[in-house]
């Protein structure tokens, strides 16, 4: 009797250290794992959702940006365009304006005291003398970048790290370049660990 009772304790004991382990295998990721699994804020952050030129008008460019909101004077805002000068794929985002800055802005969910980063690559076209460019970043309506008469350089990445506010954050760019254009491509933002 006193074997029976001890062998089922240890049948028992090595069943449930076996289910134990099963169950706690895996739990950990590695760093590779949890960064390939951040979920990207951003949509269509490389400007490939929407054709290269008008639906309705297959002689103009694509003015439709979907996913983002253009903002400023209407001259300026028409510079917004899809262009097939990309960082990566088949189309990017091509900015010129005449007369004042215009904004091309998104508002993506975040948690707030979560901390992000925020990454783009942007290129100029114009050269001296004639560089009268501007291109600015903002998070939540703060100005956290300035880039001025940008001389000719090809697509750059840049990254800005920040935490969020709130349960949503507006990620905006603004531009003018009165001589020629800039270009923005491949925006995306995620969670940091």
């Amino acid at each position: 009797m006193k074997f029976t009772k001890k062998l089922s304790i240890i049948v028992c004991s090595l069943i449930t250290a076996f289910f134990h382990t099963a169950v706690i295998t895996n739990t950990y990721k590695s760093i590779a794992q949890a960064e390939g699994e951040r979920q990207e804020l951003i949509t269509n952050g490389s400007f490939e959702n929407d054709d290269l030129v008008d639906p309705n008008d297959p002689t103009a460019p694509n003015l439709n940006i979907t996913g983002w909101i253009k903002s400023g004077a209407p001259m300026d805002t028409s510079g917004i365009r899809i262009s097939n000068f990309p960082n990566t794929g088949n189309q990017g985002l091509s900015l010129s304006g005449f007369s004042d800055i215009s904004y091309v802005s998104q508002t993506i969910p975040t948690v707030k005291g979560q901390n992000y980063q925020l990454s783009y690559y942007f290129a100029s076209i114009e050269e001296p003398p004639d560089l009268r460019n501007k291109f600015q970043v903002f998070i939540s309506g703060k100005k956290v970048f300035v880039n001025q008469n940008t001389p000719f350089q090809p697509y750059t990445k840049y990254t800005i790290s920040f935490k969020a506010k709130g349960e949503s954050t507006e990620i905006k760019f603004g531009y003018i370049a009165k001589d020629a254009f800039l270009f923005l491509d491949d925006v995306s933002v995620k969670s940091t660990l």
